[in-house]
């Protein structure tokens, strides 16, 4: 008898995860897999910030920290906020969690209630829908194509909305797409809003150094729009310290008051040492990881270059990010291998057994016709992952 809760019994599993996990398995099994699945830098963290995590270490930070973050952490967040996004923050209004994903669904489970609408522009990342649902949210996908960068327009927002809408969530430089709005899209998306007071915005910018067209724009840099958007970030991605886990949000008062009071129930404050490191990380200008940012723009490069050479594989250049996200639907209904695609999911699989290479379905992301691909990898390892899934489609 499955006594489980209907909450977990209706979650999905990550999608990118779920195939990480696969792809581990298959390895195991001493199969040779390259992994383009994870949305993980190759890097290894900054000297400088592994650094400041030993000193701490040896200053015996061990104890509980604050719920929302330690001060100087929220020092150093509000110094990037002001020279990054030219965003004025007090510190009130700064909470550190255990990753931008708790960031996120601390914002959900303050300001959803039972029935509220949350619009995701389509392609979202993976887990924007299922924590929108699981504090009693709808999520509201508004479709958008590969001929429009997967960009939503403000049209688009304002057919979408409903007297339920409370909320539209948004990455930029977006995860999976790479995609990234410039400020005049943002501005007539704004527009719209004024409209409507009473939504609000997610702003997750978690990838906004990863970005090769420059000019970083937050929805919060509108007088208008800054009372009415939450801002998320992290040093997950530009630091390459994923396994770090801190995230943080810089919101309305009266929010990160709420996301505070959640987090104190739940785990409390984010880990000591990390937070340290973070410190050092954030007050770093961040040219010191521009390094990564030139060899990601690289691989962009090589990486568009060598899917334009398979028939029946279509791509935008993404502006941002580390993903690339074609469109392989014209492959549906075809056999290949004697195993007939029907769908991205399928693609994905098909890739994983007959080519060795794990990707993300595009369902994950609100796209089915779409593969997310990830080249957070070695230029050697994205050459032959591209030749493999070349002589697998052939």
């Amino acid at each position: 008898m499955n006594q489980l809760s209907d909450r977990i019994n209706s979650l999905s599993t990550s999608a990118t995860l779920a195939m990480a996990a696969k792809a581990r398995e298959l390895r195991e099994q001493g199969k040779n897999i390259i992994g383009l699945s994870l949305g993980e830098p190759d890097f290894n963290t900054p000297d400088f910030v592994k650094a400041a995590a030993k000193d701490a270490i040896d200053q015996n930070y061990n104890s509980y920290t604050p719920v929302d973050g330690y001060g100087e952490l929220k020092d150093a967040i509000i110094t990037k906020f002001k020279r990054d996004n030219a965003l004025e923050f007090e510190k009130s209004q700064i909470v550190v969690s255990t990753g931008a994903k708790q960031s996120l669904y601390n914002i959900a489970s303050v300001m959803l209630n039972e029935g509220d609408e949350v619009i995701l522009p389509c392609p979202y990342w993976v887990s924007y829908s299922d924590i929108v649902k699981l504090n009693g949210g709808v999520p509201v996908e508004v479709k958008t194509s590969i001929d429009n960068d997967f960009k939503m327009t403000a049209e688009q927002l304002e057919a979408a909305i409903t007297p339920k809408t409370k909320m539209i969530w948004y990455s930029s430089p977006c995860n999976p797409s790479g995609s990234v709005y410039s400020k005049a899209e943002l501005r007539a998306i704004a527009d719209v809003l004024q409209k409507y007071p009473n939504i609000f915005v997610v702003s997750d910018e978690i990838y906004e150094h990863i970005n090769f067209v420059g000019g970083h724009c937050s929805m919060a840099q509108f007088d208008d729009m800054y009372n009415r958007t939450i801002t998320v970030n992290g040093v997950s991605k530009a630091f390459a310290m994923t396994g770090w886990r801190i995230g943080y949000i810089g919101a309305p008062d009266w929010i990160a008051r709420a996301c505070n009071k959640i987090q104190g129930q739940i785990t409390s404050g984010a880990n000591c040492i990390a937070q340290r490191a973070v410190i050092a990380a954030l007050e770093a200008s961040p040219d010191k990881v521009k390094y990564m940012i030139d060899e990601f723009k690289e691989r962009r490069q090589l990486i568009l270059g060598l899917l334009s050479k398979i028939d029946g594989i279509s791509c935008n250049e993404p502006e941002g990010a580390f993903y690339v996200f074609p469109d392989i639907s014209s492959y549906f209904g075809k056999t290949l291998n004697g195993q007939t695609i029907n769908n991205a999911s399928e693609f994905a699989m098909y890739l994983l057994e007959h080519a060795n290479v794990a990707t993300v379905t595009g369902d994950a992301f609100g796209n089915p016709n779409c593969i997310r691909i990830s080249y957070a990898a070695s230029q050697e390892q994205i050459i032959e992952a591209v030749d493999r899934i070349k002589t697998a489609l052939a």
